[in-house]
């Protein structure tokens, strides 16, 4: 059983995670910074610590103050969100080292699947689609790495393995721009992430991004729960995310789910986990798997009515999954906006005080924000500061519950990004489903 989790994070996820312990019946202990003391999980947390100064370094990524608090405090379990140590490796094993559950993989599974040269070759074995490339490191032999840019076919896409975020990538043209390519990765590779291990693979110059979200427990069972559509990005951040993803080809998507079910029971995955593939002419390609709850897993729960942040509690605590694959139904759609603290324009941040906040309501709108009226924004962290998600029995419907909900969101006191969110839900190109991962940018830049 687990009594007490305590919270390793901040803002709507961390008052997402705090609703499912309550839910549960177990207890909560909310760590947060200095300037974090006012946020909503904080105030309903059965107990808080603070656990460092403002800035996430010496707060929300310091383990040592982390597991300390969850020593003193008696908590039985960590649950890591997303974000900040959610896919460390280290902090994992130290988390299960000192006593206390890790709601999450293995550390061994997170090292697996974080570096993306050790994923694929996961992927391959258990028959995941990837995309054509070098099937492992790039070396020292300069000759080896033009031919297998040849064999490919340009433009290619070099990639840092321990990469993310839309970091340690860069895609060449031409056989003249590769070795440049190559080094300049590595270089960026070795001072973002620490590890200048670079791949190469087929740059697909049309795809949509499609993830399949999973769920597995300690007892070998395995289940998906459909997948998404991440495609509308600016500089490989997501902004609008759905489900079911529009469009598939019925018999690739039902090859491509069972394999993550394979690929699951090939490495021992438990927890909730997302594998994220690129879609182009009817064909997937694995591009990496994260080892956590996402963002968008929302509009997941809500066209099969599954808990994902209960489930895995749950999984962590060594319980069956409560669910099998036939049990699992996808009804109607589902859409997510994520809204900012940002200029709509710009993007810049605009952190500050908020002084009136009205989520929007009504049947099918689902509000995900740690926002109150009163409440300070502060800079130095991510500005989502909420999510709003729409369900309805058709993609149609669902759209339009978006437009209306977007209408009647009021935050006042800082920017959002809502005015963008309101011109994408009425583009003609989004609403018909079937745009690319570059539809976004292209759009800003004829702006």
């Amino acid at each position: 059983m687990i009594n007490k989790v305590l919270i390793a994070n901040r803002g709507e996820i961390a008052l997402r995670i705090l609703r499912a312990c309550k839910e549960l019946g177990i207890r909560t202990v909310a760590v947060h910074s200095r300037v974090d003391r006012d946020l909503m999980h904080v105030r309903l947390a059965d107990e808080s610590v603070c656990i460092g100064p403002n800035s996430a370094a010496d707060s929300y990524l310091n383990i040592p103050a982390i597991i300390s608090a969850a020593e003193v405090t008696d908590a039985d379990a960590i649950h890591p969100g997303y974000g900040f140590l959610a896919e460390n490796a280290d902090f994992a094993e130290q988390v299960e080292k000192s006593g206390f559950r890790f709601i999450g993989p293995s550390a061994e599974t997170i090292r697996l699947m974080g570096n993306k040269v050790s994923a694929i070759r996961s992927m391959v074995k258990a028959g995941v689609p990837t995309v054509p490339g070098s099937n492992g490191p790039l070396t020292d032999d300069e000759e080896r790495t033009r031919q297998v840019a040849r064999e490919i076919g340009y433009p290619v896409l070099i990639k840092a393995a321990s990469g993310g975020g839309g970091r340690g990538m860069q895609v060449v043209h031409t056989e003249h721009a590769l070795l440049k390519g190559v080094h300049v990765t590595q270089r960026e590779a070795r001072g973002a992430f620490g590890d200048e291990t670079v791949y190469l693979e087929k740059y697909l110059e049309r795809p949509r991004h499609v993830e399949v979200q999973v769920l597995a427990d300690q007892h070998g069972n395995v289940i998906h729960l459909g997948d998404r559509d991440c495609s509308l990005q600016r500089r490989h951040q997501k902004i609008i995310e759905e489900a079911p993803a529009p469009h598939i080809d019925p018999q690739a998507r039902e090859r491509t789910l069972q394999a993550c079910l394979d690929a699951c029971r090939e490495i021992g995955y438990v927890g909730a986990g997302t594998f994220e593939f690129l879609y182009q002419d009817g064909e997937y390609f694995f591009i990496e798997m994260n080892t956590r709850v996402q963002v968008e897993h929302p509009v997941s729960e809500m066209v099969t009515g599954v808990d994902i942040v209960a489930e895995q509690i749950r999984a962590a605590a060594g319980e069956k999954l409560r669910y099998r694959q036939e049990d699992i139904e996808i009804r109607g759609h589902a859409l997510e906006c994520r809204i900012n603290a940002e200029d709509p324009k710009t993007f810049s941040p605009s952190p500050g005080h908020v002084e009136r906040f009205h989520p929007p309501g009504g049947l099918g709108v689902r509000v995900d924000s740690h926002l109150y009226s009163g409440y300070s924004i502060p800079p130095y962290y991510d500005s989502l500061v909420g999510k709003l998600i729409t369900f309805g029995e058709s993609r149609d419907i669902c759209l339009t519950r978006m437009h209306n909900a977007l209408d009647e969101l009021v935050v006042i006191g800082i920017k959002t990004n809502g005015s963008l969110h309101q011109r994408l839900v009425r583009d003609e190109g989004f609403r018909s489903g079937d745009i690319t991962i570059h539809y976004l940018e292209q759009l800003i830049r004829r702006d």
